[in-house]
């Protein structure tokens, strides 16, 4: 890994548990490209002595990283290959590479946990950060983003109104020429709380995400000529750091660019009105589509476009043909274990699954979808709900197992949970023993989350042990993986009858 994305996703650890002062961090939340994070319980982030601060060790570890404590100096070090981050608790000065770099606040002890400045994280990682002191949120922000939750469909239908010039101007340019007040719209509520602020914009896993207030209540609604997705959000403006994490001009209009989802080619958001004050958020599409607007109260709002395939917008399944979802394990901010050789194992299951796909492609007795197709985090909810909410026949996630410990297991396990996937399992898994050639370790039964709360037939599958270096040097060929990927597609189509 570059030592800039180490960076990245370190300070995104840092920030990513919000440590509040004692009593007001009760109900503090972390929000990574729209994922909640789990934070210790004695530890949250929060503002501390005027600073928002954020624990350390657990993402940090979780995601393999080498984090030491020094009790005596109070010196924390991280560090992964040649890089290497020193924080003192206590000190304002920490250093990233041998390098001195000041700090906001020093870091502090909170229940047995090192808390550090999120302003320090933001700085140093290029992560796009913001704190929510009403919700006591803060939202984190990748290059990319992600997430969602109880959601109601919407089937791309232009809105109420859409073909007046009160929705958009005549020439079609909704946000570059939307109306722009001379003024930027200041808080008019005198204190009464009537404006509300739009705190960060991304777009990520064919999601748009959008921070603002608890209670935002959005208008949605598609458009075309050229196709688009249209956001207005009444009775808000844009927060005075939102300028600091996306391009944001003196007309209050900015954009960027979506490279990595077929279906979308660029953001755009603008003040689009002053009375009331209107942001507006519009998504321009490749095609139409399906979306599915999840606006729980907690102040982030989620537009899904995963409903919406690249096959010309269809739902996935909809001509009666069974849909098969595929799940590459991990991704982004989670890369899962780490193997004897430091590869990831979220880098093996996306290999695998790109060779399946294209095997998939083939097969015209059957529709598919990936849960991701890049390095992106997905929450191990959103991989079961994607599932669900397309009706999927069948579920099969693909992972690679690790095991710390005097012995050296080696080989292949299939994972189930409820008695309607054995069957699933058992055939899936004869082929990828016949396929790989690797030491066959059974079948098994275990509560696992992505095979436990789909409600479809579903496997996890346990291609090879990342900690063995006989396996990790398979897993990593394209030979491989090729055969691993013709295993899963003959196991796919021999279940369904194909």
């Amino acid at each position: 890994m570059k030592k800039i994305g180490f960076l990245l996703v370190l300070a995104f650890f840092l920030l990513a548990f919000p440590g509040l002062s004692r009593a007001e961090s009760s109900g503090a939340h972390i929000y990574l490209d729209g994922v909640e994070l789990e934070q210790p319980a004695q530890a949250k982030a929060g503002n501390i002595n005027g600073s928002v601060m954020v624990p350390l060790r657990v993402i940090v570890e979780s995601l393999g990283y080498d984090v030491n404590w020094e009790k005596e100096t109070g010196v924390v070090t991280i560090t992964q290959g040649e890089t290497d981050l020193r924080l003192t608790v206590g000190s304002g000065e920490a250093t990233v590479d041998g390098k001195s770099v000041s700090l906001s606040a020093p870091p502090v002890l909170q229940s047995n946990s090192t808390m550090v400045p999120l302003r320090f994280v933001g700085e140093q990682t290029g992560l796009k950060v913001s704190w929510d002191n009403d919700s006591k949120s803060a939202y984190l922000y990748s290059p990319n983003g992600g997430a969602g939750s109880s959601a109601r469909p919407g089937m791309g239908s232009a809105s109420p109104g859409a073909e007046t010039d009160e929705v958009l101007p005549p020439d079609d340019s909704d946000v570059e020429d939307a109306y722009i007040p001379e003024t930027p719209v200041e808080d008019e509520s005198d204190g009464a709380g009537e404006i509300g602020y739009i705190k960060g914009i991304s777009f990520s896993e064919n999601r748009l995400m959008i921070a603002g207030p608890s209670d935002i209540e959005p208008n949605v609604f598609t458009m075309n000529g050229p196709d688009r997705l249209v956001v207005d959000i009444p009775d808000v403006a844009f927060d005075e750091s939102f300028g600091d994490m996306l391009p944001l001009d003196e007309t209050k209009r900015g954009q960027f660019a979506v490279s990595d989802y077929p279906d979308v080619t660029q953001v755009r958001y603008s003040l689009f009105s002053s009375e009331p004050s209107t942001v507006r958020v519009v998504v321009d599409l490749t095609h139409s589509v399906q979306y599915q607007v999840t606006n729980d109260g907690n102040g982030l709002l989620i537009i899904d476009l995963t409903a919406s395939s690249a096959n010309s917008g269809l739902k996935p399944g909809a001509g009666g043909k069974p849909l098969v979802v595929i799940d590459a394990g991990h991704g982004g901010s989670a890369p899962g274990a780490t193997s004897i050789n430091n590869k990831l194992e979220k880098e093996f299951t996306l290999a695998v699954v790109l060779k399946v796909e294209q095997l998939l492609r083939q097969e015209s007795g059957l529709d598919y979808v990936l849960t991701r197709s890049a390095d992106d985090t997905l929450s191990l909810e959103d991989r079961a709900k994607l599932a669900n909410d397309l009706n999927a026949t069948i579920f099969v996630s693909v992972h690679g197992n690790s095991f710390d410990g005097a012995s050296n297991p080696t080989g292949l396990e299939t994972y189930y949970t409820r008695d309607d996937s054995i069957s699933l399992a058992n055939v899936m898994h004869n082929h990828m023993v016949a396929a790989t050639g690797l030491t066959d370790r059974g079948v098994r039964q275990k509560s696992l989350h992505v095979t436990r709360e789909t409600k479809m037939p579903a496997v996890l599958l346990e291609a090879g042990y990342l900690s063995n270096v006989n396996d990790e040097a398979l897993m990593y060929s394209e030979d491989f993986q090729q055969r691993l990927a013709e295993a899963i597609v003959a196991g796919i189509k021999e279940y369904l009858g194909l």
